[in-house]
């Protein structure tokens, strides 16, 4: 099976004096599913921000989808980010933009046809059960509906790897069990590699998935 992710003596850090994940050696198959863990302030969102190439590995070596992120080019990088949804904590949503023109975004980027990005919005604006709000703005829903729009976005472009980070950590039961419903559709049907960050791994998963935990810097597989 195909490594999407390759991390080799890996270290993380946001200044020369502290280093958050260090030497890690791991790797994730295509079409995985994998909860990372550990206490706040462990590293995991840092782990994640270094997938997308938010954070420069300090050392050693990470390869995302054939990708070197140590020393990447803005082109190599921007066209890695093409093929990845991201679910982030605070939702990311553009505030003077309705519901459907954000779950648009990556359609437009991607330089979908119109009418094929009318047709997805439209399927995935029923996916998450927004379709009777999708001419309203980000402020007049609820927290929960918003981070349903941003899974919608995620998914929109039919990304090889979907990164969410903590998803569900401020939602209602019925926002949450959807957004895992979502995350198990994706990586079940359309074989996407999915990564979330989460203090809590849901008893409801249906599916097989790994779990790497993080403490101390250090990454390692629980079994």
């Amino acid at each position: 099976m195909d490594k999407v992710i390759l991390a080799r003596d890996l270290s993380l850090s946001y200044s020369n004096n502290e280093t958050i994940i260090n030497q890690a050696n791991f790797s994730i198959n295509s079409g995985s599913f994998i909860f990372i863990t550990g206490a706040s302030g462990s590293g995991k969102s840092t782990l994640l921000k270094s997938l997308y190439g938010a954070l420069k590995p300090k050392q050693g070596s990470l390869i995302v989808g054939g990708v070197e992120l140590k020393g990447v080019s803005s082109t190599k990088l921007n066209f890695l980010r093409r093929h990845i949804g991201i679910v982030f904590q605070d939702y990311k949503l553009v505030k003077e933009w309705n519901i459907e023109k954000n779950i648009m975004l990556p359609l437009i980027i991607n330089g979908y046809e119109k009418n094929i990005t009318k047709n997805q919005v439209d399927s995935l604006l029923k996916h998450v059960r927004l379709k009777h709000q999708s001419g309203k703005y980000p402020l007049e829903l609820s927290g929960g509906e918003q981070q349903r729009v941003a899974m919608a976005r995620a998914l929109a472009h039919n990304p090889i790897m979907i990164l969410a980070d903590e998803p569900t950590g401020n939602l209602d039961d019925y926002s949450s069990q959807l957004i895992w419903n979502l995350l198990e559709g994706a990586n079940t049907q359309l074989k996407t590699t999915v990564i979330v960050v989460t203090h809590h791994i849901p008893e409801t998963m249906n599916i097989e998935y790994k779990h790497f935990h993080i403490e101390y810097g250090n990454i390692h597989e629980v079994s």
